[in-house]
C-alpha cells in the first residue's frame, strides 16, 4: 500500500496540478492538508473518477483535510478528540486540522491525517494553541498506541524535528516550527512508541519538504522537513520505504510543499 501525505496549499488553485499527480504517482492513499475548502465546495467527483473514495474536514478559505482512498474507508472521525475542550479549559477547536478513518486494504490500518497549526508569532496566543494542541494529539496518539495495531498519523506537523532538517537551522531557532518547546512536544509523542518513518529510512541533512515561495528558496534547496509519518509498532513492522517527492516542487504551479511516502506491506 503507497500512501502520500501532501499539504497542496489550496485544492481549487491547484486541482489540475494535483489531478496529474494523483494520475501519474497513483497513490493508493493520499492524505491532502490545506484543501481551503469547504466540504460542500470540495470537487470531489474529480477524483471519484479516479477511483478514490473521499473523505474531507474542510474549512472556508483555511485550514482542511482530506483522505482519498483506493480501498473502503470505515469509521471516519473529523476533529480531533476532544475538540469541545472538555475536561480542558480553553481548549477550540474550530478549525478543521484532523481526520481519521481505517483503510481496509490486505490488512485494516487506522490512519490520521493532521494540519498541525503553525504557531508563529511565538511566544503568543497562536503559538499557545499549538502546544495545546500537541497535548491533545499526545493524548490522541496513546490511544492509538494502547490498541496495539497498525496505525499512523501523518501531514503536516510544522515541526521540525532536527537541526539536519532545515538548510539553515540558525535562522529558524526562535520560529514556533523549531523553538524547544515544540520540539519537546513532539519527541514526547514519538517516544510513546513512533516510528518516525523518513529517519527510520534514510539518515544525514539535505532532505526536505517544505520550500518558501520567496527568494528562489527550491533552487538553492533552502528547505526544511516538517511532514512527517509517525508509525505504531505494528504499522512500522510492515514498512517497507519512505521517500521525499521533492521534483515535484519544480513543476507548473507548485505548492510550497511536496508528498512525502510510505509504502506498507497491507
Amino acid at each position: 500500500m503507497k500512501i502520500a501525505t501532501f499539504n497542496i496549499n489550496g485544492v481549487k488553485a491547484r486541482i489540475d496540478a494535483l489531478a496529474n499527480w494523483l494520475r501519474d504517482s497513483a497513490p493508493d492513499v493520499a492524505l491532502l492538508q490545506e484543501i481551503k475548502s469547504v466540504d460542500a465546495n470540495f470537487p470531489r467527483e474529480v477524483f471519484e473518477d479516479m477511483g478514490y473514495n473521499v473523505e474531507t474536514h474542510g474549512q472556508k478559505g483555511f485550514n482542511g483535510v482530506a483522505i482519498l482512498s483506493k480501498f473502503p474507508l470505515e469509521d471516519v472521525v473529523r476533529g480531533l478528540p476532544d475538540a469541545t475542550g472538555a475536561g480542558r479549559e480553553g481548549v477550540d477547536d474550530e478549525e478543521a486540522r484532523w481526520i481519521e478513518a481505517t483503510v481496509v486494504g490486505d490488512k485494516a490500518v487506522r490512519i490520521c491525517g493532521l494540519y498541525l497549526p503553525n504557531g508563529n508569532p511565538a511566544p503568543g496566543p497562536k503559538y499557545d494553541y499549538k502546544l495545546r494542541w500537541m497535548e491533545r494529539l499526545h493524548a490522541r496518539a496513546k490511544e492509538l498506541m494502547e490498541r496495539e495495531e497498525p496505525a499512523l498519523m501523518a501531514g503536516d506537523y510544522n515541526i521540525i524535528p532536527q537541526a539536519e532538517d532545515a538548510k539553515r537551522p540558525d535562522a529558524w531557532r526562535d520560529d514556533a516550527l523549531f523553538r524547544l518547546e515544540s520540539r519537546a512536544a513532539f519527541r514526547r509523542i514519538e517516544n510513546l512508541g513512533f516510528t518516525e518513518a523518513f529517519r527510520a529510512r534514510v539518515q544525514g541533512d539535505g532532505h526536505y519538504s517544505f520550500w518558501d515561495y520567496q527568494a528562489g528558496a527550491y533552487d538553492r534547496n533552502d528547505g526544511i522537513r516538517i511532514d512527517h509519518f509517525l508509525l505504531t509498532p505494528q504499522c512500522a513492522d510492515l514498512l517497507t520505504d519512505c521517500w521525499i517527492e521533492a521534483e515535484l516542487r519544480g513543476r507548473d504551479k507548485p505548492s510550497d510543499h511536496v508528498p512525502v511516502w510510505i509504502n506498507i506491506a497491507a
